[in-house]
């Protein structure tokens, strides 16, 4: 029973954040990317805490495929945050070569 509760909360927090992505200009998108990275962090860690737990308590391997499945997508998160991020650093730098005539 605890599980389908569980499999409930992912299903219906999956169509809130749909819909709440959905509705961000893509202006706005870019800078909030950047902005989560921390909270992808997070995630890379609680991912791994529970791949740890799954594996210490002999759980079902498919627990422990999953938990690898989910730290390997949360790492690609946070490089791909980091990468957007540095693109969009790299948007509003001076060029050195380039003197402007103001």
């Amino acid at each position: 029973m605890n599980g389908y509760i569980l499999i409930l909360v992912f299903i219906v927090s999956s169509i809130i954040g749909y819909f709440v992505i959905n509705k961000v200009p893509s202006l706005l998108h870019t800078p909030l990317m950047s902005g989560m990275n921390a909270l992808s962090g997070i995630t890379v860690l609680g991912a791994l805490a529970v791949t740890a737990v799954a594996l210490r308590a002999e759980h079902h391997t498919l627990s422990v495929v999953i938990g690898c499945i989910a730290v390997v997508l949360a790492m690609v998160n946070v490089a791909g945050g980091f990468g957007i991020t540095a693109r969009m650093l790299r948007m509003f730098k001076k060029d050195k070569g380039k003197e402007r005539d103001e």
